[in-house]
């Protein structure tokens, strides 16, 4: 990933390489902004700008010694931490500390890295097939982050951690890692890329510059569509449309989505049920929805979320600014009459309500089966 892959962002991207042509580089930096801005991405190009060998004023050369590595992501002086379930170690444990089931976890990150550098946390979750369970950067990844950076760099000046998510740190986790963060060895650099800093440890926050990255601009992502993708004119608008400023959302809409249709059909069937106040219905949608795991239920409910919100824009007579797929708008053309003023917080209440009780382990039947009795109410 170099700077000019990166659609727009182009004053995030003159900052950064200006923190390294002053010799300027935070010893600590919280990449943060929405879902899709491409902070990963940046976090990637920068640390690649920093030990490129050939840099120049506007991006790495794309082909030193130290750039081709990074090209697969395998250059030995950057290091990467990411949310994943733990492993046990085995019999077959390598000489680094290694489980083989670890090494095929890093396999799938560097695999992912080059397909979808803007993959939101599902994304990585489906493919590593933990979407069922919540992912965590526990204390035994802090004691590895520890370790390797203690050694001395092998190839370049900078030995470079980026941790995707660190909010997915636990308490023991973070702590671990606040002397190292505070007082790093020599030409050592912390990127870390948060989707939710406020759930990040104030200690480790404190230590860190924030690095705030905006929503991407619909022309450059139209333009990296139209360029990249090779997608026609129509086809890159409506995904402009639906994106909102969001790439990875964008990507999605000219990639088709399973996720997204299945989401939609149970926000429907949920909604269908609450109206007629079928009961035995209701049941069965809190037992199918119940069965996916907490990540699908919390994706479920941010897109439920996102659909209250366009149906009362809709109800507001603000077509013009909603981002829905053709069937989304297609069924929400006679559904947004239920999407008013006087219901439209109190449910927008519920959903929010119900996935911060699911996120925090809550038992979800009970979560969801509460949710639809409130809404049921709220839609009559």
């Amino acid at each position: 990933m170099l700077f000019r892959d990166i659609p727009g962002q182009e004053a995030v991207k003159k900052k950064l390489i200006h923190t390294v042509t002053e010799g300027r580089i935070s010893h600590a930096q919280l990449f943060y902004g929405p879902e899709g801005s491409g902070k990963l991405a940046l976090a990637l190009a920068y640390a690649r700008y920093i030990n490129c060998d050939n840099k120049n004023g506007s991006d790495s050369c794309g082909t030193c010694h130290s750039c081709i590595k990074y090209n697969k992501y395998i250059h030995p002086d950057l290091h990467f931490a990411y949310p994943s379930v733990s492993v046990s170690k085995k019999d077959d444990e390598e000489e680094t500390g290694e489980t083989n089931q670890e090494v095929n976890l890093h396999e799938k990150w560097r695999e992912a890295l080059l397909e979808n550098p803007y993959m939101d946390q599902y994304q990585w979750y489906e493919r590593i097939g933990i979407e069922n369970k919540q992912g965590l950067i526990g204390t035994k990844e802090s004691s590895e982050i520890i370790r390797k950076l203690s050694l001395k760099s092998y190839e370049s000046d900078y030995k470079i951690l980026i941790m995707w998510l660190p909010e997915r740190m636990n308490a023991y986790s973070a702590n671990k890692l606040l002397k190292i963060i505070e007082e790093p060895p020599p030409y050592t650099l912390f990127l870390l890329v948060s989707e939710n800093y406020s759930e990040i440890l104030p200690t480790i926050l404190s230590r860190t510059q924030m690095v705030k990255i905006p929503s991407m601009k619909d022309e450059d992502i139209k333009k990296a569509l139209l360029e990249k993708e090779n997608v026609s004119q129509a086809i890159a608008e409506d995904a402009v449309h639906l994106a909102n400023g969001n790439f990875n959302r964008a990507l999605s809409a000219i990639r088709p989505d399973e996720n997204n249709q299945e989401n939609f059909n149970r926000f429907v069937v949920l909604m269908r049920c609450c109206y007629a106040i079928n009961i035995a219905d209701i049941l069965n949608w809190v037992e199918d929805i119940s069965a996916l795991g907490r990540e699908r239920q919390k994706l479920f409910l941010t897109y439920g979320l996102r659909m209250l919100r366009e149906n009362y824009l809709l109800h507001l007579q603000k077509n013009e600014i909603t981002h829905m797929t053709a069937y989304e708008n297609e069924w929400s053309q006679k559904f947004f009459r239920f999407i008013h003023n006087e219901n439209i917080q109190l449910m927008y209440d519920e959903f929010n309500k119900a996935y911060h009780h699911i996120a925090a382990n809550s038992y979800s039947r009970i979560v969801l089966l509460d949710m639809c009795l409130h809404i049921y109410k709220l839609l009559r």
